[in-house]
């Protein structure tokens, strides 16, 4: 499993370096009304082109709650879904100390890592400034809507070769829609690998992006298996 493992790992990390980078390297993050397109264009065009590239080594999960949807709708063993997922969490983390890397080499004035790196988070001082319930509604019917195009597009009676482009448009107008919210995770290991980095709020904020995405993924994968129990 290891060329699986490394895949994810890998997939991961350049998830969150490009993404994050479209927030902070791009400074699209500063002017959000004429940054959403390219913040929502960075992941969602960077999902699609790694569904092609990494998707027949190890299915470009790329995403903790993918991986549990999956193994939920019982198209991944239970044995494999540790191995996704911790390679998944630090390719999250390697790809958002990558982009600090760079970050860092700004002459001039120092970057202020607190200032952000693309984190996601609810509530006073962040984009719109939504509650708690708001944040965790967001997510899980988000994850829920990016799941089910996921499995539905990749099921044995989808066409293929076209699920790499509806999911990365799913993801593309989900960010579109959600991102003044918070920031669109979806994904703990995109959520994780800032929140280290920056710390503090964004680490204490950081458990609704495992909760809601990971609730909203199970229960899309466990009704995607009944279905297919029924037929």
């Amino acid at each position: 499993m290891w060329k699986e493992y490394t895949a994810e790992f890998v997939g991961t990390a350049v998830l969150v370096f490009v993404g994050c980078g479209s927030v902070v390297v791009g400074a699209y993050g500063s002017s959000l009304l004429v940054g959403t397109l390219p913040i929502a264009l960075a992941f969602g065009l960077t999902v699609t082109s790694l569904i092609y590239a990494l998707g027949p080594v190890s299915g470009c999960h790329i995403n903790p709650a993918v991986t549990a949807a999956m193994w939920a709708a019982g198209r991944l063993k239970l044995k494999q879904l540790p191995g996704y997922v911790a390679a998944q969490l630090a390719g999250g983390i390697a790809g958002a100390g990558l982009l600090l890397l760079i970050l860092n080499g700004r002459l001039g004035t120092p970057f202020d890592v607190a200032s952000g790196l693309g984190q996601n988070g609810w509530g006073d001082g962040y984009l719109g400034q939504y509650d708690v319930l708001a944040a965790f509604v967001t997510e899980f019917s988000t994850t829920a809507f990016f799941i089910l195009v996921i499995l539905g597009a990749t099921a044995r009676e989808s066409t293929g070769d076209a699920a790499g482009l509806a999911i990365g448009a799913a993801l593309t107008v989900i960010i579109l829609a959600f991102l003044n919210i918070t920031g669109v995770s979806l994904n703990p290991a995109r959520s994780l690998g800032p929140a280290v980095f920056v710390g503090s709020h964004a680490l204490s904020q950081v458990w609704l992006f495992f909760l809601a995405p990971l609730s909203a993924a199970l229960l899309v994968g466990f009704g995607f298996r009944s279905r297919a129990a029924l037929k």
